[in-house]
């Protein structure tokens, strides 16, 4: 299994790397950005989150030859309390790239293909109970519906549902990619790739954990610290999107004052458009095509 790190100049370049910073990587997966961060790093310290056991191996081996590094078994969504732990309460940047990693994608038996007959997974962290199977099999048909509409932006989600609670048990990702087939028949692209990326958010509770890192993050940064987030669908994009310009806004009440005083947001939004991977690089690596960064400043 091979994995491809995305854009990851762009991510290393935004975040400004200063040699004796404390940086943070969310996402180690196959450690290609924490692997770039730590050779600008001299005096400074790299912790790295993952939660995937496999990532974390993969990633020992990739690092093995750096020292100021550590490596936590964790959700970012808890990156302040485990810094915190560590006696850690500010850092100079966190860089976030929120893809699935080519090994859970490679790996059939994890569940996130609708490409393979493979088990119901689709857990990030191999602990937990819930999974797409208890979804699928135990939720009520509103929730379903819901699951699908609101995460996967599907427009059939009801009828999807319906059939889901019609045929009931399922037991693998060609269960599922049947009833999609037998809905979505007539749509452009796979018929089950909005379904699948909806049960993958609701089973690791994505939006959620995003936006709660997001919060942590900036109360964290230094001054002229960096947050990096790379993202590979709308509804990852929007959430960054809109709080990178509700944090970078000027407080409402002190928009009505005098402009005798510094009326700059608390922080700077770097991109006011999205970056996206070159030509070369979506060329190389198709699971690049769906990728934008988005970087923030604290001032």
């Amino acid at each position: 299994m091979k994995h491809i790190t995305v854009l990851k100049q762009e991510a290393i370049d935004y975040l400004n790397i200063k040699p004796d910073g404390i940086y943070v990587d969310g996402t180690l997966g196959g450690a290609g950005h924490s692997k770039c961060i730590l050779e600008k790093l001299d005096q400074g310290f790299l912790y790295a989150f993952d939660q995937d056991q496999f990532a974390i191996d993969y990633a020992k081996n990739v690092l093995k030859d750096f020292k100021r590094y550590e490596i936590i078994k964790s959700n970012f969504r808890y990156l302040k309390q485990e810094l915190e732990k560590r006696d850690v309460h500010a850092i100079d940047g966190l860089l976030l790239d929120l893809g699935l990693s080519s090994f859970q994608i490679d790996d059939e038996s994890r569940g996130f293909t609708y490409l393979k007959e493979t088990s119901l997974d689709m857990r990030m962290d191999q602990s937990q109970t819930l999974t797409a199977a208890v979804i699928l099999n135990t939720f009520s048909l509103d929730e379903l519906a819901k699951i699908f509409y609101v995460y996967g932006e599907e427009k059939n989600s009801y009828k999807i549902a319906r059939k889901v609670i019609d045929h009931r048990p399922l037991n693998t990702t060609m269960d599922l990619v049947k009833i999609c087939d037998q809905v979505n028949y007539k749509e452009k692209g796979h018929s089950s790739k909005r379904v699948f990326q909806a049960l993958r958010i609701a089973v690791n509770d994505e939006l959620r954990v995003l936006e709660d890192v997001l919060k942590d993050a900036v109360q964290m940064l230094k001054p002229d610290g960096r947050l990096v987030v790379i993202t590979f669908h709308s509804l990852e994009d929007r959430i960054v999107k809109h709080f990178f310009r509700d944090e970078s806004d000027v407080d409402p009440v002190l928009k009505k004052l005098p402009m005798v005083m510094d009326q700059e947001g608390k922080t700077e939004v770097l991109t006011r458009k999205p970056v996206y991977p070159s030509e070369t690089e979506m060329s190389e690596n198709s699971r690049s095509k769906s990728a934008k960064l988005r970087a923030l400043r604290k001032r």
